[in-house]
């Protein structure tokens, strides 16, 4: 077996694009230092709605398929080699938004059990060994069911695997302080007759907002080429992404910041830092771990 870098991560998303929206900078950083990045993606998107009209025509197992396409370029990008579907392409699929018929779906990852499904991100964990594991929060951050399922199954896997001998040392969430997004929207309000958006979303459509003391760390792009490599990974994911930098829109074409500093709280673990921000996820972590 081939031996592993020193400094390993994991990260779980509930689609292809999430990864790319929400760490992508993260995720520059450390496959550029040369640390082993591994991206789990829960689901294919199939339910996604598709933003370019030339693409409208790909729904269910089709659309899955070009977001594995997108997926694998967005990791390109990123310099990211290892990106796997949870129990391989097509075992769970999308589970739509909260609250449809689609959720309903005996093969969707909103009913699969919390249990078996992290017994196979298990199997991930004792093969890679990760230290640091980046997810959401509980609410998944905006209350998507894949995106909290994916929650449950993160969490549930590392108890699982510290059971097994294998503990991570760090898991975090993916955040936002409040005060950056509410700076970030004043500028986009002044911003937005020049965008190829008709409206602004609101602070309270970003996923992970809180008050500024539950962040713990902090990892800058601003001015590196790790902004950039965020950029063209979200520019990947077009069925989509519209993005029109320092700007993107989903498919309800409301115009959100980019965050090329990514935040995250650190929920479990010993912190390195305890009087502000650790700009390492790695921090404190030996080289023997």
């Amino acid at each position: 077996m081939t031996e592993l870098p020193a400094r390993r991560l994991l990260l779980v998303h509930a689609h292809p694009d999430d990864e790319s929206i929400n760490n992508g900078v993260t995720m520059a950083r450390y496959a550029a230092e040369g640390a082993h990045v591994t991206l789990v993606t829960c689901t294919l998107g199939e339910r996604g709605e598709v933003i370019p009209p030339g693409l409208a025509h790909l729904t269910g197992a089709a659309l899955g398929e070009h977001r594995l396409g997108e997926l694998t370029a967005a990791m390109r990008a990123l310099g990211v080699e290892d990106f796997r579907l949870l129990g391989g392409p097509g075992r769970f699929t999308d589970s739509g938004m909260m609250g449809l018929s689609d959720n309903d779906d005996p093969d969707c990852l909103w009913q699969a059990d919390v249990d078996r499904a992290a017994a196979l991100l298990v199997e991930v964990i004792r093969e890679v060994r990760p230290q640091v594991l980046v997810t959401y929060d509980p609410d998944g951050g905006y209350g998507h069911p894949d995106h909290i399922q994916a929650h449950r199954i993160a969490m549930r896997a590392a108890e699982l695997a510290a059971e097994a001998g294998c503990p991570i040392a760090k898991v975090y969430w993916n955040r936002v302080p409040r005060p950056v997004a509410e700076r970030a929207f004043a500028r986009l309000d002044d911003d937005l007759p020049g965008l190829p958006f008709a409206k602004a979303a609101g602070v309270e459509d970003v996923p992970g907002v809180v008050g500024e003391e539950r962040i713990t760390a902090e990892i800058r792009g601003d001015g590196t080429a790790y902004a950039g490599a965020k950029a063209a990974a979200m520019r990947a994911h077009a069925t989509q992404i519209t993005l029109a930098e320092p700007y993107f829109a989903l498919s309800n074409e409301l115009a959100q910041p980019v965050f090329t500093t990514e935040y995250y709280e650190q929920v479990r673990g010993e912190r390195a830092v305890v009087d502000g921000r650790e700009s390492d996820l790695f921090a404190g972590i030996g080289e023997a771990s």
